[in-house]
């Protein structure tokens, strides 16, 4: 009987952790696909399949380990791929879009550590048209990170409790540069507040472009990842710094949902750059939202983008989009944009041209002063 006793007592003790420290792993993902025509692509016309268009196709892994008294550990690894050929997202990164571990407190609010988000993107994207149908919308190019095409390595963020309807963040991305902290090193500041039919977003964003040369040119290494991928600012792809500032608001009414937004964004040069005056994009959006019924979603959406400095062009971009829940977790969809580009530019060898169209984050360079699209697509979530 003693024996039976010990034995109790010892599977007691090995399974004591598991009574308080209850914890949960979940697998989710996305897949969204379709068809795309673009009038100019580098001067021709274009279709294509098309993936990720209202959201970028992903899988991912997160979950939270109760460790007691309203503290836990918390989890996520997110993978980015294409649905159209099955390769990886990101660069090639296994879990380039998110990959965090941290520790979150109901009082005191959550660090995590890893591969993640600007506060930016946390607080002011949500509050714009990319967060119902993409990219399409955005700013052109994605100069000022608008669809998110900024990811923060080696970084470290806090977000705070929700406070009536208040909630900030602070990140810093480590460069990770012997003797020069700074280079490569990304700051990030955000601030929203959320009452009833108003919300309201603002965040700052700075990243340091790093030293590294090729032929006595920056080559953009930063824990930050590149922003120049497009036609409209990769000309300013030698910046010591991108600094962006953001605000966002909408207000809902009914069956309707408004949305403003405007966002500052400075391309500053120091003696490794190919340019020598700060290049500035002024961008302005608007968007309406009108839900006919619980399964169709109706947009329209306006931007217009405003570059100075050693560029002197502006950007006109008209925005249309549908979404159809067939269930809580399929859609079908439907977008069209139409750009018009004015003005000059600098090239990807710093030398002046005429501005050329590209739409939102698409990232078709048109090679025209005009771009239009369109998209039909289905989206599923599990």
């Amino acid at each position: 009987m003693k024996k039976l006793t010990y034995l109790a007592a010892a599977i007691a003790t090995l399974a004591a952790p598991a009574a308080f420290a209850q914890s949960s792993v979940t697998l989710y993902g996305l897949l969204d696909a379709g068809v795309a025509y673009v009038n100019h692509s580098s001067g021709s016309s274009l279709v294509k399949f098309s993936s990720g268009n209202t959201y970028g196709s992903r899988w991912g892994l997160k979950g939270s380990e109760d460790l007691g008294g309203g503290l836990k550990t918390v989890f996520q690894l997110e993978n980015g791929f294409s649905l159209a050929s099955g390769a990886l997202g990101q660069g090639g990164r296994e879990f380039g879009r998110k990959a965090i571990v941290g520790l979150s407190d109901d009082s005191y609010g959550t660090v995590t550590l890893g591969r993640q988000y600007d506060p930016i993107v946390d607080v002011v994207q949500p509050l714009t048209e990319d967060a119902y149908f993409g990219g399409t919308f955005g700013t052109p190019g994605d100069v000022d990170n608008y669809d998110n095409s900024v990811r923060v390595s080696n970084s470290i963020k806090y977000v705070s409790p929700l406070f009536n309807g208040l909630q900030a963040e602070a990140l810093i991305g480590l460069g990770g540069v012997a003797g020069g902290a700074a280079n490569g090193q990304t700051l990030g500041l955000g601030l929203g507040y959320a009452q009833g039919p108003i919300a309201l977003a603002a965040g700052y964003y700075r990243a340091d472009g790093g030293t590294t040369t090729a032929a006595g040119v920056r080559t953009y290494t930063s824990s930050s990842d590149s922003i120049f991928s497009t036609a409209i600012n990769q000309g300013f792809a030698s910046a010591k710094t991108v600094q962006i500032a953001r605000l966002g608001g909408t207000y809902a009414f009914g069956n309707a949902l408004v949305g403003l937004s405007y966002s500052n964004v400075a391309y500053k040069p120091d003696g490794l750059s190919d340019f020598t005056r700060t290049a500035k994009f002024n961008v302005g959006g608007a968007f309406f939202n009108y839900h006919v019924n619980p399964a169709l979603l109706l947009g329209l959406g306006y931007n217009y983008t405003k570059a100075s400095g050693p560029a002197s062009a502006n950007y006109n971009q008209f925005n249309l989009g549908a979404d159809y829940a067939l269930s809580k977790r399929t859609s079908l969809y439907a977008l069209a944009a139409y750009q018009k580009a004015n003005g000059s530019t600098l090239n990807a060898s710093g030398a002046t041209v005429a501005a050329t169209a590209v739409v939102g984050d698409y990232g078709v360079n048109s090679g025209a002063s005009n771009q239009a699209l369109a998209i039909v697509g289905i989206r599923h979530r599990f």
